[in-house]
């Protein structure tokens, strides 16, 4: 009688039986110290590699694969992904107990004099195995003793050519074939390329996979016969993450063997190695805290935060609201005044949309290991690759009752904070046909056993504003599913699902699509008013609704001051113009602003209609509100600092701002002069010393 033959998931579970008594034993050998440590290492590394294999074989399986009728297929698939999974886990944490520890600092020091060759093969066999013992870190190692884990080696494909801009950088080429050795969610990645050589390239380069479309397939062929040469042990399985695997380790001994003897290769070593170094000991906060349980598995460090941290000004609205000079640099891109009637000429845009920011849903909370300080959506203009207008922020709130609903735009009885109103616009030029809003929800906390700051990302939504078509979606509100990870990241969940059955019946998966982490946005449309004035702003610039009146005030005293008042357009003199070279502040500075909103309204209900629609009369008047409110704020020396997420800053802040502004206001009715400069010279009101970049506009500088 024949054998019954046995169904694909009935083999993969006998190979998880098998990889599960393998490692009991490997477990138990090294508990019990029999045998080198080395070599349960590498044993280690190659169950490592064997339980990947089953993975990815197990995740293709699907019911019409079985030779037979299989009763709670789906369960049973899902009970062998966890099992598997556990097993992977022991692995990784019992790899990072047999790994070797990373380089000295006396052998990195020996590295950078360049004054021992044989030193320096033996620091880059340190360095790769520890890349190679890392695998998949779930963040519980002991990084007292090793350096912290990281992502195993990927194959990407360059996307454009870079060029090296500081030490530590690797210059790359289109079509070329890099391994990632670290992933860093500052958007730098360690990598190296087919020559040996390491360094840091932007993840916006890079795309994952061994081929561009088109114009590199050719290259896709080279790359896959490379690796079929490198590895004598292949099965012929078609299963990519094999193969990538297998050629890895053909790759990195191949490039161990060039660099110790080339030169050229020892140099590379040399000039990257601080960064190599700094990569492989480098501790993440979220690392950490994903470790203690304290966050849930998809949250990741801000990314957009890190941004403004990092890149200054660029990113900032105070950035935007400057001109722009045209390619001759000599005279203005988007600046320009209309001769008939002296305004700031109306200039149309490719992207030019409102919404409002409505609610989310479902969004996970941190654990008790820390205190939240502000809960907060980011917003920017985003085509996949690349930000590509300044990014703005929502704060959010919720209560006690419903602690994972955030809501915006309370209701209250004064004005609304800037940073509190959801309802915004976006204004820009871009050409991509990928373009939308990129929306980054995130929290500010501090540790409470520690007391650090930190900006974590608790999913991240994408709403594309055009079709395949390039026409522009329809106004309506939008639920958008929230992901985890970063946005350069894909199928990462915010949090492991609880149930561990598979959701089969339609109410089930009813329920389950219920408890999905999601954004709820408003697309809406904008009064006549409203789209004039939003066509007198920069062509780039997303901002709140609230503001778009004093930001086109702003933009109106801009164009007088730089298209009539110089002398020649090719006058760069320092111009004296307090409000032209502080206003900007104000756009990262949101109290302030709304103390500034604050008074011009008040001003507002005091004129006549005939004075509303007289823009000179409304120029003179914002000059002197300006003059009394902010500018006199922005030199008081009570004023502390502004920071973003700081409650006791933020409470002395609104009192001084309070009290200042009403201190004012009695000092103009008492002596009958408004935005006056003898409010500066009053011996009651203190301020600081003047600065001449706080009095004069720089054009040269000012300009993007």
């Amino acid at each position: 009688m024949p054998l019954k033959r046995r169904g694909p998931l009935q083999l993969v579970q006998r190979e998880v039986d098998e990889v599960k008594r393998q490692v009991d034993s490997l477990e138990k050998n090294v508990k019990g110290q029999h045998g080198s440590q080395e070599e349960a290492f590498h044993r280690c590394q190659e169950l490592q590699t064997s339980a990947q294999k089953i993975l990815n074989t197990l995740q293709k399986l699907t019911k019409a694969d079985e030779l037979a009728p299989v009763g709670n297929y789906d369960q049973r698939k899902l009970e062998e992904e966890r099992r598997l999974q556990n097993v992977v886990e022991r692995l990784v944490t019992l790899s990072l107990e047999l790994s070797p520890p990373g380089p000295s600092t006396q052998t990195g020091s020996a590295l950078k004099e360049d004054t021992d060759n044989n030193s320096e093969g033996d620091i880059d066999d340190d360095l790769e195995e520890d890349i190679d013992s890392d695998g998949k870190d779930d963040g519980e190692a002991n990084t007292s003793e090793k350096p912290p884990s990281q992502s195993a080696p990927q194959i990407y494909t360059v996307l454009s050519d870079f060029k090296a801009e500081q030490q530590g950088d690797l210059s790359v080429q289109r079509g070329e074939v890099l391994k990632i050795i670290k992933k860093s969610a500052d958007g730098w990645w360690l990598a190296q390329d087919p020559k040996g050589n390491r360094g840091v390239v932007p993840r916006t380069f890079l795309k994952i996979g061994s081929g561009v479309k088109d114009d590199d397939e050719d290259d896709e062929e080279d790359d896959d016969d490379d690796e079929d040469d490198d590895d004598d042990d292949d099965d012929d399985d078609d299963d990519d993450d094999d193969e990538i695997q297998q050629s890895e380790q053909g790759e990195e001994e191949e490039d161990e063997e060039d660099e110790d003897q080339t030169d050229n290769g020892n140099k590379s070593k040399a000039s990257n190695w601080s960064t190599v170094r700094k990569a492989l000991t480098e501790i993440d906060t979220t690392d950490v805290l994903s470790a203690m349980g304290a966050i849930p598995s998809g949250f990741r460090p801000s990314s957009l935060s890190k941004l403004l941290a990092e890149e200054g000004e660029r990113y900032r609205g105070s950035r935007y609201v400057q001109p722009e000079l045209s390619q001759s640099q000599l005279s203005f891109k988007d600046l320009f005044l209309d001769p008939d009637t002296g305004r700031v000429r109306a200039r149309q845009v490719g992207i030019c949309v409102c919404f409002s920011l409505w609610s989310c849903k479902m969004i996970p909370t941190p654990g008790v290991g820390v205190q939240v300080l502000s809960r907060h959506v980011r917003l920017c203009a985003f085509d996949g690759t690349q930000v590509l207008s300044n990014i703005h922020t929502v704060r959010a709130s919720n209560t006690s009752k419903s602690p994972k609903t955030w809501s915006f735009s309370p209701r209250m009885t004064s004005i609304l904070p800037t940073v509190l109103d959801g309802d915004c616009f976006l204004r820009c030029n871009s050409s991509s046909q990928n373009i939308g809003i990129l929306f980054e929800l995130g929290v500010t906390f501090i540790r409470n056993s520690t007391g650090e700051r930190g900006d974590l990302s608790c999913g991240w939504a994408f709403h594309k504003l055009t079709d395949d078509g390039g026409n522009p979606l329809p106004n309506r509100t939008y639920e958008l599913p929230v992901n985890g990870g970063t946005p350069y990241e894909k199928d990462v969940t915010l949090e492991a699902p609880i149930s561990r059955r598979s959701p089969g019946g339609v109410f089930q998966q009813m329920l389950q699509a219920r408890r999905q982490p999601k954004l709820i946005v408003k697309m809406k449309s904008a009064n006549s008013r409203i789209r004039t004035q939003l066509s007198l702003l920069p062509d780039t610039l997303l901002h709140c609704l609230s503001c778009v009146h004093m930001l086109v005030l702003h933009r109106q005293l801009l164009a007088d001051t730089l298209l009539m008042d110089r002398p020649t357009m090719q006058n760069a003199d320092l111009i004296c113009s307090p409000i032209l070279s502080t206003f900007p502040v104000l756009l990262d500075q949101t109290d302030l602003l709304d103390a500034l909103r604050s008074a011009w309204l008040e001003a507002e209900t005091n004129m006549s209609r005939a004075q509303k629609r007289d823009v000179s009369h409304l120029k003179q008047v914002f000059s002197k509100v300006y003059m009394s409110s902010v500018y006199f704020l922005l030199n008081s020396p009570s004023l502390p600092s502004y920071r973003w997420a700081d409650p006791p800053s933020e409470e002395q802040r609104a009192r001084v701002i309070y009290s200042t502004l009403e201190a004012l206001k009695n000092y103009q009715q008492t002596t009958s002069q408004s935005g006056a400069p003898a409010v500066f010279f009053d011996s009651s009101h203190s301020h600081l010393a003047f600065d001449v970049q706080e009095l004069t506009f720089d054009l040269l500088c000012a300009t993007r």
